[in-house]
């Protein structure tokens, strides 16, 4: 018989938010089709490294596994992007995972992406409405403007597009491009539009469109490729609007 081919994996590891990291190698039966997210299960299955010691499992999160939850951001062989759907036969050997370093870590792959939820906050990245019950169907949107709305909806609060961008870092209050695209997208709704004028003012202060360096590593790096940069022109467009109607005293009625 064949001998079984083998997959070699190198772990980068901590094992709480405060004690340093270390580095793990395992090896993993292959088999087609693979993506890193089965490479990690094989090793729960059996944590054991190279060296033959026992070893905990690797954490790590992940969710809905096709790459709609964002949960299993992590880092591949240097570049940030989601585990379920990167296949173990496209990528070269030996396969290298990591924590997304702009967010704070956990244990192991698992990381807090607090950060990014707070700027949504911060943005009011929601449709207000008024109660829960039914208020039956809402207003239309052109066709041209909901196709590439759809396209900013898309977001899944990853996170990779704030590792991949510079701006991003533990010395930056910079809140990402993908908050700043949400911004875009909740004012473009008719019903969000109604706190247009409170999203731009979030985004026109400390950490907000002036941090942005416009490397468009984000749009690279977005694994549902939407048009973030896209986004912080128009951005800039409307907050340069919304400066003079803050200096001019405006009324602040929705356009």
């Amino acid at each position: 018989m064949a001998e079984q081919k083998m997959l070699d994996v190198e772990v980068q590891r901590q094992d709480s938010a405060d004690s340093p990291s270390y580095w793990e190698k395992f090896q993993v039966p292959y088999r087609p089709n693979m993506n890193v997210i089965s490479v990690l299960m094989a090793i729960r299955e059996n944590p054991v490294t190279v060296e033959g010691k026992q070893t905990s499992p690797v954490a790590w999160d992940m969710n809905c596994l096709e790459e709609v939850c964002g949960a299993c951001s992590m880092v591949i062989n240097g570049r940030p992007r989601q585990s379920c759907s990167s296949l173990v036969d496209q990528l070269p050997q030996p396969l290298k995972l990591q924590p997304m370093s702009t967010f704070p870590v956990i244990r192991d792959l698992q990381i807090d992406r607090s950060r990014m939820f707070d700027s949504l906050k911060k943005v009011k990245a929601w449709v207000p409405i008024d109660g829960s019950y039914d208020l039956g169907e809402g207003p239309r949107m052109p066709e041209r403007k909901r196709e590439w709305a759809y396209e900013l909806s898309k977001c899944m609060t990853c996170g990779v597009c704030l590792e991949s961008c510079p701006n991003v870092n533990s010395g930056s209050s910079f809140m990402g491009p993908a908050p700043l695209s949400q911004v875009r997208l909740f004012n473009t709704h008719p019903t969000g539009a109604m706190n247009k004028d409170e999203r731009l003012n979030a985004i026109m202060g400390d950490g907000g469109l002036a941090n942005c360096g416009n490397s468009q590593n984000c749009v690279a790096a977005c694994p549902k490729g939407i048009p973030l940069t896209t986004s912080i022109a128009s951005l800039n467009r409307a907050a340069t609007v919304q400066m003079f109607k803050n200096f001019f005293g405006s009324d602040h009625m929705v356009d």
